[in-house]
């Protein structure tokens, strides 16, 4: 009777100590379930949290908010667009979003916006946008000196109508009052400011910064310096790559510009770019040029943009 009392007393404490291995390791399962599924949740807060647009408060969920509009069918959509720059806007060691949103209200119009998202202790806080235009083509947001951040973007002149392509480079640079949560604009006296209406392609030889697809793709060159293109009064251009050289003719009118024929030299060269550049040009639809003394490739099917210097 001893043995069996014994017995029983083992097999009791084996089967306490088996569930509270099971209870201590389903703690640390669903806590770090939950951490994960928090660290998922806060890397893309900002695409949750509340803006002011227009003096209103926005909240976005996933990306988009949708207000219907009194007594009509339709609604105010506001959504995110992209364009994003991470920088620390406040000093706190952690990196902020600026991005761009779109907002339409019913008519033919698309309204972009810049806005800020402050990664903070209790999540991201949204700022107040500001309106760089109806109907724009943005190219680059990116980091400027300081804690400024530079919005670059191609607008109509004024006298043009909608129906015209926009062609007017501009960059706007800003930076954001933490206690109040909006930007203020910097005159852009900023080094590299530029008459874009004043520029020309035959003024200097161009140097290639980056290309940036409206994926976010961004490719830049391995070798700086080298990546080049010259354009001639006569219709003609050259280039230089990380290998060969190109030429061939070039066409334009009213912002537009194609390439046709390109040759190339043909030696080869291991890991070259050239290719890329090369495909770059080919698909170039449209330029311009920015405040900032750059010339821009607005690519076929509005498919990104290529900065030249």
């Amino acid at each position: 009777m001893v043995y069996m009392t014994s017995n029983k007393i083992y097999t009791g404490l084996l089967i306490g100590f088996v569930v509270i291995v099971a209870l201590v390791a389903g703690f640390f399962a669903f806590n770090n379930y939950i951490y994960n599924e928090k660290q998922a949740y806060t890397a893309a807060d900002y695409k949750n949290a509340e803006y002011v647009i227009d003096g209103k408060r926005v909240r976005l969920v996933n990306g988009i908010s949708e207000v219907a509009v009194a007594d009509s069918a339709s609604k105010i959509t506001t959504r995110y667009f992209g364009n994003e720059v991470r920088k620390d806007l406040n000093d706190d060691g952690k990196e902020d979003v600026v991005f761009l949103l779109t907002q339409t209200t019913g008519g033919s119009g698309t309204f972009y916006y810049v806005v800020a998202a402050l990664d903070t202790e209790s999540g991201f806080s949204g700022s107040a946008g500001v309106l760089l235009g109806d109907r724009i083509a943005p190219q680059t947001t990116e980091s400027g000196p300081g804690k400024s951040v530079i919005v670059n973007y191609v607008d109509r002149k004024p006298t043009d109508s909608f129906v015209v392509r926009p062609s007017i480079g501009k960059s706007l640079r800003l930076i954001l009052d933490i206690p109040s949560m909006q930007f203020g604009e910097v005159a852009q006296d900023f080094e590299g400011e530029a008459d874009p209406a004043r520029m020309s392609l035959e003024m200097k030889t161009w140097v290639w910064v980056d290309a940036l697809y409206n994926d976010e793709r961004r490719v830049t060159p391995k070798k700086a310096e080298v990546f080049t293109i010259t354009f001639k009064a006569n219709g003609t251009f050259s280039a230089t790559t990380d290998c060969n050289s190109l030429s061939g003719k070039y066409a334009r009118e009213q912002g537009s510009i194609t390439f046709d024929p390109i040759a190339s030299t043909e030696m080869y060269c291991e890991g070259s770019q050239e290719t890329v550049f090369a495909d770059l040009i080919r698909n170039t639809s449209a330029f311009h040029f920015t405040s900032k003394g750059q010339l821009i490739f607005d690519l076929k099917f509005d498919s990104g943009n290529v900065t030249f210097r």
